[in-house]
């Protein structure tokens, strides 16, 4: 245990076993989506805070189970693997916030209730053991699939996201997955996880994530009934720029944390174009 572990306080452990940089992003894509979908300020409370306690339920019930893998991998910068909260304590509030994420979907309609409940339970069984199999991308492409549905289906008038939207949200997903994923392949690999990155390599993983950012761009720039305009082939064009030179960059040297960047930054430049679409 360490000594930063045994000082950390019981609500910074917490916090820190949430996975707080990606609940935080994807808690304000759903804010930014709503925004565009002009759902009324109740609606648009309720939803952002629903998908929060949402992406809370799924960091700490991710660290609650790998909470032996990370001890193993010396992974103590890691609440729980550095003993400042116990995988118990995780789970029981990520059950909670779990509760609450649909309890606070269910004013906004069943229907959205059923959506959430779908990205979560996929979400969940990622976490439970589907991630060190050749399926581990499907929970993403399903969850992140459904996503831009979530402020369409929070509406007075509930309908699903156009299917453009959709496969812009899937191939986000995926590609968040592949990407994330090579930082820990070796670690995953002692730990006996063997996900579908772990399967394609590194280098493989980040060239097909690139090329479904592009294409995810591609579904945003031609979907729209409207066309294409100036500000989204602006953002498609960087998605592009972006994504072929972190392809360039993985076929001349191993990945690294500079091609880790490149692709979350064309994940980023994708998840803009879809918001003003």
């Amino acid at each position: 245990m360490t000594d930063a572990a045994t000082t950390r306080s019981p609500l910074r452990a917490l916090w820190g076993a949430t996975h707080p940089g990606p609940t935080l992003v994807v808690t304000v894509l759903s804010l930014a989506l709503g925004i565009a979908a002009g759902l009324e300020p109740w609606r648009l409370g309720l939803l952002v805070v629903a998908v929060f306690a949402g992406q809370v339920s799924v960091g700490l019930s991710n660290d609650a189970i790998d909470g032996a893998r990370d001890a193993a991998v010396g992974r103590t910068d890691k609440p729980i693997a550095g003993g400042a909260l116990t995988p118990e304590r995780a789970l029981a509030v990520a059950v909670g916030a779990l509760v609450v994420a649909l309890l606070l979907s269910a004013p906004l309609g069943a229907a959205l209730v059923a959506a959430h409940a779908i990205a979560l339970a996929s979400a969940w069984a990622y976490n439970a053991g589907l991630k060190s199999t050749p399926l581990s991308i499907v929970p993403f492409v399903l969850s992140f699939g459904l996503f831009p549905s979530f402020a369409t289906l929070a509406g007075p008038d509930p309908a699903l996201a156009a299917p453009w939207a959709a496969l812009a949200g899937a191939a986000l997903g995926a590609a968040v997955h592949l990407t994330n994923v090579v930082r820990d392949l070796d670690d995953d690999r002692r730990t006996g996880v063997r996900g579908l990155p772990h399967r394609l390599g590194a280098r493989g993983s980040v060239l097909i994530a690139a090329a479904g950012i592009v294409v995810g761009a591609l579904a945003v720039l031609l979907g729209p009934s409207g066309g294409a305009d100036a500000v989204g082939t602006v953002f498609f064009a960087a998605v592009v720029v972006v994504a072929v030179v972190t392809a360039v960059l993985v076929l001349v040297r191993p990945p690294g944390r500079a091609v880790f960047q490149m692709t979350m930054l064309a994940a980023l430049l994708l998840a803009a174009q879809l918001v003003i679409a």
